[in-house]
């Protein structure tokens, strides 16, 4: 009985695939509304992608601002634990994985803030931060504009379009 039903079910999937590949290849109006569901499916995908990379940068700026407005300490111990606690917060972060890269790149950025030499520190971060962590501490610096790499900030001379500062 259960083999009879199981040799039914297979049978009815192989007839379906043969009636769809048959349908597939001789019916025009068959194939035209397989193209109109792909091409649907691709804008629906391309629409919710650029959503999410909005939300993602709305998030961003939103972070950095946060930081800003908390500020950074200014003694030079302070820094040194400043900088110390966000590296390590950072490090630990991504270990936890690729849901907790938000968090980590915004430690690194925390930590970036009060290296006196920014430049040296991107350099390592290049080495040591994983690369997806490291594409949002990318768009991070990007969006403040502020640190100064060797004279030059990053915004190279022009003014930042999403009013973090």
């Amino acid at each position: 009985m259960v083999v009879t039903g199981v040799a039914t079910l297979f049978a009815l999937g192989g007839a379906y695939a043969f009636y769809f590949d048959y349908k597939r290849r001789n019916d025009p109006e068959f194939r035209k509304a397989l193209k109109r569901d792909k091409k649907r499916h691709a804008k629906t995908q391309k629409l919710q992608a650029e959503a999410a990379h909005a939300e993602q940068r709305q998030t961003l700026i939103a972070s950095v601002r946060d930081a800003q407005l908390v500020g950074f300490p200014t003694d030079v111990e302070e820094k040194e634990a400043f900088f110390m606690n966000e590296v390590a917060t950072g490090e630990a972060l991504c270990q936890e994985g690729p849901d907790k890269a938000l968090d980590a790149a915004l430690s690194f950025y925390k930590a970036l803030k009060v290296y006196p030499q920014p430049k040296d520190l991107i350099s390592i971060y290049d080495k040591t931060v994983p690369k997806h962590v490291l594409d949002i501490l990318a768009e991070m610096i990007a969006l403040d504009g502020s640190i100064a790499f060797g004279g030059s900030s990053v915004g190279s001379g022009h003014e930042n379009p999403t009013g973090v500062e």
